[in-house]
């Protein structure tokens, strides 16, 4: 009981939601203020339609008034639905004109960049990972490294991941990193990064040894596809990976491959999409299609019966995305059918 009485008072209170005349897959949150008001935040959502065309929205909110602002020259199409969507972290302008900006990344059929003034939006550059055709294979996913955020890393269903440097517009490396698909990638350091593939493996990498990878984590049946990974900012040690038609959340130690940590067990359908927290490195957020998202705390030592979650949220539809944001980190964003709600935590 004490689960459905936290639940309907977080519906309640403590959610806001914004419609979309779209299905809304890919979602963004913006880590710098808006230079008219520091207390709005960029949203970029992007369409999930069987098409060729689909589109881009860039919203702001405003966490005082609970609400959401569009304008309408803020939005474009954008080939194919764009399978991720991310904001440059941290981003530094040194004159007062380029600080009104913010530099957009999507990914789909190529790396694409795009600059987000206060009422327009221009494309900067569309970046192919193919050395041999003008077409570049499907890119799953992307992460933009906030250590050196010149750099960004991008995953193929090619089982390539491609390390740009977005400043000269060029490979800095590319390597085959898996046996199949690559679904995801992520930033640990400057120069080191993790993935994840339908071969069912975690891999690290550093760009100071590209020869070698470790492998610290296989998904304990062969084969079985490993979607999404995050690594936990505020502790490097650990990051957290699903598997395909899973309801568990894994826990990794990078000290300490091959097993994990913690499983989080309490999903009741497949889990879609994590997130860590940004400010604290014991907390982490997930969602799937049992139409919950989860809140956990890491306990120093797991119980005999795992962990429950601290914190239960129904938003009744199967949830697909998930973003917790840098910028507001009492806000949790996530999509599903045609909603972006943001949840205060």
């Amino acid at each position: 009981m004490e689960n459905s009485t936290q639940e309907s008072h977080l519906r309640s209170d403590n959610s806001v939601t914004y419609e979309s005349a779209y299905t809304v897959y890919a979602m963004a949150l913006s880590s710098t203020p808006s230079s008219t008001n520091i207390n709005h935040q960029r949203i970029a959502l992007g369409s999930f339609l069987e098409d060729y065309t689909n589109r881009v929205d860039i919203i702001s909110f405003d966490p005082e008034t609970l609400s959401f602002k569009t304008h309408p020259k803020l939005a474009f199409d954008h080939p194919y639905p764009p399978t991720k969507l991310m904001f440059q972290p941290n981003r530094k302008s040194a004159s007062s004109s380029s600080s009104c900006s913010d530099l957009l990344a999507s990914t789909g059929d190529f790396l694409r960049l795009w600059e987000v003034r206060e009422s327009s939006i221009e494309p900067v550059t569309v970046l192919n990972n193919s050395k041999t055709s003008e077409f570049c294979a499907p890119l799953t996913s992307f992460d933009w490294n906030d250590v050196e955020p010149k750099r960004i890393g991008t995953s193929s269903i090619d089982t390539t991941c491609t390390i740009w440097d977005i400043e000269k517009c060029v490979v800095e490396t590319q390597l085959i990193a898996h046996d199949k698909e690559v679904y995801d990638i992520a930033w640990g350091e400057a120069r080191v990064f993790a993935s994840v593939s339908a071969d069912g493996s975690v891999r690290i990498f550093d760009l100071r040894d590209k020869e070698h990878s470790t492998i610290i984590y296989e998904s304990p049946q062969p084969d079985t596809p490993l979607l999404r990974l995050a690594w936990n900012k505020q502790d490097l040690k650990y990051m957290a990976t699903i598997q395909m038609d899973s309801n568990k959340v894994v826990i990794l130690d990078i000290r300490s491959p091959t097993t994990p940590v913690a499983e989080l067990e309490r999903h009741h359908a497949s889990v879609n999409a994590i997130a860590w927290a940004p400010q604290s490195c014991k907390h982490i957020c997930s969602a799937g299609d049992d139409t919950q998202a989860l809140i956990w705390e890491l306990p120093t030592v797991a119980g005999p019966n795992g962990i429950d979650p601290l914190c239960v949220y129904s938003a009744g539809y199967e949830i697909n995305q998930l973003q917790w944001s840098a910028a507001q980190p009492d806000w949790i964003a996530i999509a599903f059918s045609n909603k972006l709600q943001l949840l205060k935590v």
